[in-house]
């Protein structure tokens, strides 16, 4: 029987690394050993380090920055674009820490901006609900969401302090109709503030409205830094041989 090899430095420096990230021991932004000391430290060249390093990088483990070293890499949660998710499961399906915060709950006649993220033919009453979401110690997600509560009236019964208002709109409100609005934008002062993040920073939005029979139902405001976040979807042909679909 042949024995099994053992790893090459370059293998090693990989797998060291990648166990150290993988098993939560180096944390999302933990600033990894320069090249040197990395060399010095498994007794090889540079350029061996380099290129482990290099390896890790394009796996998104970690993330060089030219001057400043190498990071772990916070990581990326996937949605589909056309469900309504979780984000307490989608936390933790990243082996994180979930966490969840109110900034804020009032209840009020409608607005204007207010009846057109509804689109409410009149005015009436609304809850907005301001909260954060967690990943770890870093915030994942801001939500800003609007209830109809002609809709919804046994929401003014609900402080949403200890949970966010989805999960509970979901058990209590079967939605017939969802659009989802996705778009980029840059932090401006308030959200960069909100996120933990610098003033433009490249931030996702997702803007989701529902409906049920009895009318609409919510409008929810969902903006993650960008790099915490990435969007999937997946589609078959209404023709299942593919021929009225376009590519």
């Amino acid at each position: 029987m042949r024995a099994n090899k053992a790893p090459t430095l370059h293998q090693q420096i990989i797998n060291d690394i990648e166990g150290n990230i993988l098993s939560g021991t180096w944390p999302p932004g933990h600033r990894i050993a320069n090249e040197m000391d990395l060399a010095q430290h498994y007794s090889c060249s540079r350029m061996t380090v380099n290129k482990a390093l290099s390896q890790l990088a394009k796996a998104n483990l970690i993330e060089r920055r030219k001057k400043s070293g190498s990071f772990v890499t916070q990581p990326q949660a996937q949605s589909a674009v056309l469900e309504i998710h979780d984000i307490k499961s989608e936390v933790q399906s990243l082996g994180l820490h979930y966490g969840y915060t109110r900034a804020s709950r009032v209840e009020r006649t409608s607005t204007t901006i207010d009846m057109k993220n509804l689109e409410l033919p009149d005015a009436g009453n609304v809850i907005e609900v301001i909260g954060k979401h967690y990943a770890g110690p870093g915030v994942f997600c801001l939500e800003e969401r609007l209830i109809n509560l002609a809709v919804v009236p046994d929401a003014r019964d609900e402080d949403f302090v200890d949970a966010a208002p989805g999960p509970w709109l979901t058990s209590h409100i079967p939605w017939t109709t969802a659009e989802h609005l996705i778009k980029s934008v840059g932090a401006n002062s308030h959200y960069a503030d909100a996120l933990g993040v610098n003033p433009g920073t490249a931030c996702l939005v997702i803007e989701r409205r529902t409906w049920s029979h009895n009318g609409p139902v919510t409008h929810v405001r969902l903006t993650y830094p960008g790099d915490r976040h990435a969007l999937v979807a997946r589609f078959t042909p209404s023709d299942p041989t593919g021929k009225s679909s376009g590519i």
